[in-house]
Formats: C-alpha cells, structure tokens, sequence
C-alpha cells in the first residue's frame, strides 16, 4: 500500500462578494468539498479552466488559505493553526513555486540572499553554512556564482524560475507545490524546467503538487491527474489513463484540444458557452449547462465522485450508468 504525503479530506473554500455598493453578500464557492492525495515521490496534476479552484487548493494544502470545511492531513497529521511556530516548522517541508517567477522574488536583493532567505527564517546552521547551502542548491539548479550575485531583473525568465525553485529547495522540503510553474516561459524554456524538476524529484524523492492548465506539460510530468470544474473534482486517477480514456464529458473534451505525436487528431470537442458565474453556480451538475450528453437527471442532482471499474473516480451520470462503454483514442 501506498503512503500519502498530503491528503485532503472534503475541503471547501467560499468568499463573500457584496451585489452592488450597498447590496447583501453572496457566498462564492471557490473550492467544494475536494478530496485528493499525493503520494510519497510521485505526482499529481491538478487541471481544469481558468477559476476552477486549482490555486486556491493548492494554497489551502499549505495552509496559506484556511478552509471552510474539511482536513488537511500532511505527513499523517493535521495542518496546524497558520502562523504557530507548529505550522511555520511544518512549511519548512512543504513550498510554493510561483507562476510569475519576477513578482515572486525581490528586485531589490541579490538571488543568493532571497535563496538563502528560508535558512535564515527558519534559522538553520550558522551564517556561512547557510551561505554555503544556498550557493550549493543554486549550483545544482544549473546557477553559478555570477547567477548568485545578479539582481531578479539581470536574469533570463529560466534563469529567475531556476532561482526560484532554488528557493523552494533550500529546506530540504518533502512536497512542492507547483502553481503553473512554467506557462509564463518560453516553450524551450518550459522544457528545460520541467526536466529539471523530474531530475530533481528523482534524485530527492519529492512528492508535486502540479497545478496546470498544460495537458501536454502534464502529460510528461504527472503520475496521477485529477479535473477541477467549478470548484470540484469531476475525474481523479492515473494520468495515462484520463488522458487516453477520458470518462467525463469535460476532461474529453480538454483532452481533444491537445495534439500528440503519433496518433490520429482527435476531433475537437467545442464547449459551448463559458464557465458558469460562481456567484449563480447551475443546480444539479454544474457542467450540465455545457454538457454534449446531458440528461434531465444532470439539471437537478449532482453526481457524487464514484469509483468506475478502472480505478478512476468520476462524477458523471453518464459514465456511471455506462462505465464500460468509456471512449478510447480515435
């Protein structure tokens, strides 16, 4: 049996957005009732739309956002209270990569201070030690000593994320967090980060977080995958697997979008209309409304997230009542 570095239970996150100057506040649903887990030394992607709720997920797995409702379970333990000396302990082990790798660092400091900056917070071994540290996980990041020295703005992009990484990697941390780690790069540029984090993952045993909207990027990164819709997951199991056999109207039809080598286009599966305004989410399935396969019953219950005979889990109406009738590549 497998072991779960990270686990969510039931997690729900909602905002409060005020109608108009002097209207009520409407609660906004912006996680709803997500369970997942990623395992020791492997990864899970985490996909869907722009607004589905991934960033928010993730920032709730470190205990950035604090849920409504639900667990978050790391190592075997419940997340501490944010910002007790418990929690701040617990960070050490768990970081964040940023999409944007220039606002996430400081443009005023050295790349070396700002890598060096999670030692000297979590006061870790002495100044040179942690000076010698910080310039060790530059160099093993493909940095040099002209690279520590230079300000955010000297950098390429590749360069400011490796710094960046560089950073998440100082404490030793046991789980990374990927928010969109590579789609403000260039393509060539994306490719060598990602091997990077592979290379890393295997010489480190790092278990990933990877939040992506890149199906062609986790494709070649993730073990596991599961698909956020408005808030929930609608399809959760090996990434080889959704990807080739997608069970929920919505992943097949991110996944016609996707080229790859090697295998006849598959035909483009157009959604019509766009997400649903959180704010006013549709009863039942809240995919319904975009639905090629909708039935009556979508309009008005919502499917819970059920296991199929593959091993997946999917929350789809359809796919329950026909669980081997799932598509396979065109």
């Amino acid at each position: 049996m497998t072991d779960n570095i990270l686990e969510l239970h039931g997690v729900s996150r909602s905002y409060a957005m005020r109608r108009g100057l002097f209207g009520h506040k409407i609660p906004i649903r912006a996680v709803d009732d997500v369970s997942l887990s990623v395992t020791e030394g492997r990864t899970l992607a985490l996909v869907g739309e722009s607004g589905s709720g991934k960033s928010t997920t993730g920032r709730i797995a470190l205990g950035l956002e604090r849920p409504n409702g639900g667990r978050v379970i790391f190592r075997g333990a419940d997340l501490p209270p944010v910002d007790t000396l418990p929690w701040r302990r617990m960070r050490a082990q768990m970081q964040m990569i940023y999409q944007d790798p220039l606002a996430a660092l400081d443009r005023r400091l050295a790349i070396v201070d700002q890598v060096q900056g999670p030692l000297d917070v979590h006061d870790v071994g002495s100044v040179s030690e942690r000076r010698q540290k910080a310039l060790a996980i530059l160099d093993a990041v493909g940095l040099n000593a002209s690279h520590a020295s230079s300000l955010p703005h000297e950098l390429s992009g590749g360069q400011r994320q490796r710094a960046v990484l560089a950073r998440a990697l100082v404490t030793e941390p046991l789980l990374l967090v990927c928010d969109e780690p590579v789609s403000a790069l260039d393509v060539s540029i994306q490719a060598q980060v990602v091997n990077l984090l592979m290379d890393l993952q295997q010489d480190l045993g790092l278990s990933l977080l990877f939040i992506s909207h890149d199906l062609k990027v986790v494709r070649h990164v993730s073990h596991d995958m599961a698909v956020m819709y408005l808030g929930r997951i609608v399809e959760y199991g090996e990434t080889n697997l959704l990807l080739s056999q997608p069970a929920h109207p919505y992943t097949e039809a991110l996944v016609s979008a996707v080229p790859a080598a090697g295998r006849r286009t598959r035909q483009r599966i157009l959604l019509k209309g766009e997400p649903p305004n959180p704010a006013a989410r549709p009863s039942g399935c809240t995919f319904h409304p975009r639905c090629p396969v909708a039935r009556p019953v979508c309009a008005s219950v919502c499917p819970p997230l059920a296991t199929l005979p593959d091993g997946r889990k999917v929350a789809c109406h359809a796919a329950h009542a026909n669980p081997l009738s799932m598509k396979g590549e065109n």
